[in-house]
């Protein structure tokens, strides 16, 4: 049997950038920040090509709001930073939260705070991209393991941000997004190029109409032919500025419950369950690829634990997570920053079982360190 196999060596990011090309982006904006700069190096190679647009931005501010602008004109749009670079885009990714305007956004992990070390690798942005609005609005937020799955995930970033008219973040890191490593790539998976909503024809256009309020607004591109109102103000559902009318609280309800009530949907996870196992590892990012061999090195010495590998880290997936844990009695929660910041967010759902933290911050941690937190 020919050998159909087409084995490259790729970094992450340069999955991330392949990932959003085959999800049909059409517009990248973007400004340098290690250790992201690969995605913006390889969109500004792949795109123009394509026939898509790839900008240089002055800052980061200014690339997001260029992606923002090309969404609403009908782009599929992205924007790669880092943890500094994110925390300027943040004003203008509530803008799109309330605008209901489909972004990705790769985040590429570093140490931080503040400049930080930008050489050094973390896992500490987690719950800033996930708090980062005022109210709380969810953001949908992926984090690949491997340089696979920062394809995968790039396109489904792809697809939940078209389909529900949002923001999606793609947590990556450091080591994930800078390793090269070897992908099959003629074994990647084909990727559907999602589609928002249009706005019929023949029907007066109501640019955040919804009937139920989980629904998703058909969309109108701004320069079309339908007068498209955006506004990053509270509105009604005409676009028209408000301040505490039911109309306009439904609104703001909707932009929580259109993701919410999709959290369930949107669970991604990898779980290698064994038979016996008294402990789960949880994990994700490079910190899962610990666990792996951590998991490797405890089965050679007939030690039985379970491993789940978070995917969506938000929405928590809370139903993948009440599954994992049934059986176990310890849950081992491994992630490079100081506090244990995922642990934080899982720490309710754990029903008693002992939760224990293993973290380390400004080196990754070693498959030893989880081994010994499962034996002690």
């Amino acid at each position: 049997m020919q050998d159909r196999r087409r084995v490259e060596l790729v970094s992450g990011n340069r999955m991330v950038a392949r990932g959003a090309v085959a999800a049909g982006c059409t517009f990248f904006s973007g400004y340098p920040i290690t250790p992201s700069s690969e995605i913006y190096s390889e969109m500004m190679r792949m795109l123009p090509p394509l026939g898509g647009t790839a900008l240089g931005a002055p800052d980061e501010i200014s690339a997001a709001s260029y992606a923002v602008g090309a969404s609403l004109a009908g782009a599929r749009a992205m924007t790669a930073t880092s943890g500094p670079g994110w925390a300027l885009m943040i004003e203008t990714v509530q803008y799109a939260i309330m605008t209901e305007t489909p972004l990705v956004v790769a985040v590429v992990q570093r140490l931080g705070p503040a400049t930080g070390g930008a050489t050094q690798g973390a896992q500490g942005d987690l719950l800033l991209v996930e708090h980062a609005t005022s109210g709380g609005y969810p953001i949908p937020v992926l984090a690949p393991v491997d340089a696979v799955d920062c394809f995968v995930l790039t396109a489904e970033a792809f697809r939940l941000a078209e389909e529900l008219r949002t923001p999606v973040v793609l947590l990556s890191d450091k080591e994930v997004g800078m390793t090269i490593e070897s992908v099959d790539v003629a074994s990647l998976p084909r990727v559907e190029v999602a589609s928002r909503v249009a706005a019929s024809n023949g029907e007066a256009y109501v640019p955040y109409r919804v009937e139920r309020i989980e629904d998703v607004p058909a969309f109108a591109p701004v320069g079309g032919p339908r007068k498209a109102t955006v506004t990053g103000s509270a509105h009604n559902e005409r676009g028209e500025l408000r301040k505490n009318d039911p109309e306009t609280l439904r609104q703001l309800r909707h932009l929580e419950a259109k993701v919410l009530s999709r959290g369930p949907a949107m669970e991604r996870v990898r779980l290698r369950r064994k038979a016996g196992a008294e402990a789960l590892l949880l994990s994700f990012g490079v910190s899962a690829r610990a666990c792996r061999q951590a998991e490797r090195d405890l089965a050679a010495e007939g030690k039985a634990v379970s491993v789940l590998e978070v995917l969506s880290l938000f929405p928590v997936p809370e139903i993948a997570i009440a599954a994992a844990i049934q059986g176990a009695r310890r849950v081992v929660v491994v992630e490079e920053n100081g506090p244990g910041l995922y642990a934080s967010q899982i720490a309710p759902l754990l029903a008693g079982r002992e939760l224990v933290r293993v973290n380390s911050v400004g080196r990754m941690i070693p498959p030893s360190a989880v081994r010994e937190a499962i034996l002690s």
